[in-house]
């Protein structure tokens, strides 16, 4: 199939030569919203490196782990998510005077993220929200076409994480995230990939996923359903 960005067929992942999922058999289509379910250690961050080993080069990446440097101001720290677009020397120079139209970019960016009157503090400086926050300003900032993120609103509070997921789907062909959340998994995305022991256990649209398929995934924490 054209549409098929992602494939994976009778395919284990391991983690230290240690087993993480066995006998996958996926495909993900181009245009598809997907939340990858199960409770933490399921392999959920394990699919997602895979899935993103495969198309590097297109993938806008929201790591768990934000990565941003602690020291370096929010502009500084989104204008990171482009340096792929440009030789060393015009980073170096960029990173040092951004320019007026760097600085309008990004501004532009962080406007709705409510992280514009921030712009200019070291991320340091910065609540764990905003810094969540500012994790996914850099990767909006890549451009590319295919988003992943790996529980890339775990820190931030329910109004916002709906409206940063909701920006995140508008801006991009494909979605694929790490979720704990099932409510916002059920409202954002299209397609609900569950792990548990190993395995693909669930592999549904939103509207077919009953709260019984859904619980056996978070049999710990059934009040997120």
């Amino acid at each position: 199939m054209a549409d098929v960005l992602f494939r994976f067929t009778d395919h284990s992942l391991a983690v230290a030569q240690q087993d993480v999922l066995r006998d996958i058999n996926l495909t993900i289509a181009r245009g598809e919203r997907v939340a990858l379910l199960g409770e933490s250690g399921v392999g959920k961050s394990t699919l997602l490196a895979a899935l993103r080993a495969q198309l590097p080069d297109v993938v806008a990446w929201c790591p768990q782990e934000t990565g941003l440097v602690p020291n370096l101001s929010v502009l500084h720290n989104v204008y990171m998510g482009r340096l792929h677009a440009h030789p060393w020397w015009k980073n170096l120079w960029r990173l040092w005077r951004p320019g007026a139209q760097i600085t309008d970019e990004i501004a532009e960016l962080l406007h709705p993220l409510g992280l514009l009157e921030f712009m200019h503090r070291p991320v340091e400086s910065l609540s764990g929200g905003q810094q969540q926050r500012c994790n996914i300003a850099r990767a909006l900032y890549q451009r590319r076409p295919i988003f992943m993120g790996d529980e890339p609103v775990s820190a931030l509070d329910e109004h916002q994480s709906e409206s940063l997921l909701a920006q995140i789907c508008e801006q991009h062909e494909t979605v694929i995230l790490a979720l704990h959340d099932v409510g916002l998994a059920r409202r954002h995305c299209t397609r609900l990939i569950g792990l548990r022991a190993g395995r693909i256990a669930l592999d549904s649209v939103p509207e077919a996923a009953m709260p019984p398929d859904l619980g056996d995934l978070y049999t710990s924490d059934l009040a997120k359903l």
